[in-house]
């Protein structure tokens, strides 16, 4: 099994990568693409000591650079196509600073809408005879909220691209596929106030891998915030604008 990471140094998928290095008998080769060496050379160091048998190469690269990206898929068509992608770049935006900043609202946008759906272009093109492609998005884009509009608009453009790839890959054996985590406990939610309240980072990256594995073309993780996110959409206008979260 062929398995390409971008965004390889983030929480989720550092810890969806220890799950498929550890099957059992697998003999995998993963492909972890990162905006930092020495994090991704970590995880690759990781990954070898739980599957000896794996083979791991890693690709440094500035992840909203397209010219980089287009390059880089020279680099990655080389080693074979993968059987699975996991898209997972992206950061948490300051929503007041996004209201008042043009470069940091641009490099919102950049970093977590634009450079993935790059990257989810490109594991469609290295995969000819089929395989799943997984965009980490999130809750956050199931419904505008004024905490974090401008993070959650990004990751409602994934929900659409994502869409609009499973139709035009309908029929096929490529599956483009939506992940929805909730708020997880990753280096890069540290600062929330509701750190008490997010959900471990391996099981978030179980449910993934599990329903990356079945075939699901949206994932919920965890799987209840598929309910929860459908009643706040049901939430009428007047009562939601009321709400203070």
């Amino acid at each position: 099994m062929r398995v390409l990471i971008v965004g390889a140094t983030s929480g989720i998928a550092k810890e969806c990568a220890r799950i498929w290095a550890g099957k059992t008998g697998s003999q995998v080769e993963f492909l972890l693409v990162g905006r930092n060496q020495k994090g991704l050379e970590s995880v690759a160091a990781d990954l070898r000591v739980r599957n000896p048998s794996s083979k791991v190469s890693t690709f440094s690269l500035d992840l909203a650079d397209s010219a980089r990206i287009s390059l880089l898929e020279t680099e990655l068509g080389a080693l074979g196509s993968p059987d699975i992608a996991l898209i997972a770049q992206g950061e948490l935006t300051d929503q007041e600073l996004a209201q008042t900043s043009a470069d940091a609202l641009s490099k919102s946008v950049t970093v977590n809408a634009t450079s993935v759906a790059l990257f989810a272009e490109l594991a469609a093109r290295l995969m000819p005879n089929g395989g799943k492609i997984a965009v980490i998005g999130s809750v956050a884009g199931d419904r505008g909220r004024r905490a974090n509009y401008a993070y959650g608009a990004s990751k409602a453009f994934l929900h659409t691209y994502v869409r609009g790839m499973q139709h035009r890959f309908a029929g096929t054996k490529v599956l483009p596929i939506i992940v929805k985590p909730g708020p997880t406990a990753t280096p890069m939610t540290t600062a929330l106030a509701v750190s008490g309240k997010l959900a471990p980072a391996d099981s978030v990256a179980r449910e993934i891998v599990s329903g990356i594995a079945k075939g699901k073309k949206t994932i919920y993780a965890p799987g209840l915030w598929a309910v929860i996110m459908l009643v706040v959409r049901m939430i009428p206008s007047p009562i939601f604008n009321k709400l203070n979260f």
